[in-house]
């Protein structure tokens, strides 16, 4: 970990519109001001995938306004824990950075109905991360 009190959290999917959008939600939601968060993709896409815009906004989580933003060296080196979700070697590595990789099923062209459990997953595993870092997290 970095010697801020504040760990740092970057989530990394290939294009920045799907899993990494839903973790960096609910890792915010979830982890307040105790976390700082970051997402980005290998390979951004233009706009957040829809469907994952809609299925977070039936938990109460609007990213309708979030735009996928590219991944850069700085982002890896700023962050204490880096998550990849699919981008594989894409992601730099960095001596003392814990790297985990969390394999979910790609939401890009499914429906709402199929975003729904990767959603309940990401969810999972965010709440997860937060007891990892003694994180109590936000009701």
């Amino acid at each position: 970990m970095s010697t801020s009190a504040t760990p740092s959290v970057l989530f990394v999917c290939v294009h920045n519109a799907g899993r990494s959008q839903m973790a960096a939600a609910f890792l915010t939601r979830l982890g307040g001001t105790r976390v700082q968060v970051r997402s980005a993709g290998s390979a951004p896409a233009d706009t957040v995938n829809p469907a994952v815009v809609e299925a977070l906004a039936e938990v109460g989580i609007d990213i309708s306004a979030e735009i996928p933003k590219v991944l850069t060296i700085e982002a890896v080196r700023c962050s204490d824990v880096v998550i990849t979700m699919g981008c594989g070697d894409a992601c730099p590595y960095f001596p003392g950075k814990r790297y985990l990789d969390w394999r979910l099923e790609d939401p890009a062209g499914q429906g709402v109905a199929a975003v729904r459990p990767i959603r309940d997953e990401i969810e999972r595993r965010v709440r997860g991360l937060l007891a990892e870092l003694d994180i109590e997290p936000a009701a």
